[in-house]
């Protein structure tokens, strides 16, 4: 007997249920966190904005008080970018990504010159060392790696720190209302406990199910940037579900996780920038169509803040503030029907009024398709 086929449609609602997006919930922040296997995080503010978005009354101090904690960590972990993890997830994650920053130093068209033939496990001995008392950024660090390396680029040894050393952006960096440059300490220094001594892919994978499934292979690698998962998958495939998607590929998926009908009702949502729910699945068909996905992923890097009708993306938005005031901008990739335009501008206040809630007056406007 074939495995159970699942449209692009089922499978967008099944994500947005494990996502917290198709109704905001009571769960807890840090809860929320561990569940999403983290926030992306290489700007400081997006992860406010992704919880607001999946949480019943988020407030701010929520988050920020569970970063000066030291319960949240700010840290490269996944595609080699910045997360915000829980603690436990970053002793345990940041391990398993070892191989994609570890390949980074011999790939990365800006360092790997500067890098090529040194002694790793010494420039990460001197990295250990050098935030040893205090914590340190990457500009400050060059001069002392120089000492360390003569006729070493400092900005390529203070890179290779980074990649060979798990680091964590120490606040203010990444606190709600306040600013700093992200300086670095070691991750079991700042959280007082080592890496997890014998970490799982096995277990990362069920991890990412749980949050992103139903997922194929290439989206788990997506999600990660591992390679080989298509192994992993196949270890665990007896006691996962397996279904086939509109284009014939094959995708996994836990027993209980939720699955609702296709048909079930999904709210509007105005997404974090470079919100994950957008960037981990190689196929992003089940919410955001191919056509629309240049519009919203821009050539430097930034992922907008996308708008989500019936599920879907159908635009952008943009905030603009002013002396009198704060306005939204709602970019229309699609025609977006009436009764959904004033449902995008209730939640485009509400929005406002979470980001700016000191502002005279806070204004929706749409541009014209």
């Amino acid at each position: 007997m074939g495995s159970e086929r699942m449209s692009d449609r089922a499978l967008g609602r099944a994500t947005l249920a494990r996502q917290g997006l198709l109704s905001r919930s009571g769960t807890p922040v840090l809860e929320m966190v561990e569940h999403l296997c983290g926030l992306q995080a290489q700007a400081p503010m997006p992860p406010y904005f992704a919880l607001w978005a999946r949480i019943e009354k988020f407030r701010p101090n929520a988050l920020s008080e569970l970063i000066e904690n030291r319960e949240v960590v700010r840290i490269v972990a996944m595609r080699g970018t910045v997360f915000a993890l829980s603690a436990a997830d970053a002793l345990t994650f940041r391990p398993l990504i070892q191989p994609i920053l570890d390949r980074d130093l011999h790939t990365n068209t800006q360092h790997r010159a500067h890098l090529e033939g040194i002694d790793v496990d010494a420039l990460a001995a001197v990295g250990r060392d050098l935030v040893r008392d205090r914590p340190l950024t990457q500009l400050q660090m060059r001069p002392l790696l120089e000492e360390r390396f003569p006729g070493r680029d400092g900005a390529a040894l203070a890179h290779g720190v980074r990649a060979l050393v798990p680091m964590v952006q120490v606040p203010p960096r990444g606190v709600w209302g306040k600013s700093g440059q992200p300086a670095l300490a070691t991750l079991e220094s700042w959280v007082g406990r080592p890496l997890a001594p014998g970490p799982s892919l096995r277990a990362m994978m069920l991890r990412y199910l749980a949050a992103f499934g139903p997922a194929s292979a290439r989206d788990a690698q997506a999600w990660s940037g591992l390679t080989r998962l298509g192994e992993v998958l196949d270890d665990l495939r007896p006691q996962l579900r397996v279904f086939t998607g509109e284009s014939g590929t094959e995708l996994f998926d836990l027993p209980d996780a939720p699955r609702p009908k296709a048909d079930v009702p999904a709210p509007v949502r105005i997404l974090a920038p470079f919100d994950n729910v957008l960037l981990s699945h190689a196929d992003r068909s089940r919410i955001l169509d191919d056509a629309l996905r240049k519009q919203i992923f821009t050539q430097n890097g930034i992922i907008k803040p996308a708008v989500l009708v019936g599920g879907r993306v159908v635009g952008f938005t943009s905030t603009v503030a002013g002396k009198d005031g704060v306005v939204l901008e709602v970019e229309p990739l699609t025609k977006i029907a009436k009764s959904h335009r004033s449902a995008v501008e209730a939640e485009g206040r509400r929005l406002l009024k979470f980001a700016h809630p000191d502002a005279d007056n806070r204004e929706v406007r749409f541009r014209v398709l």
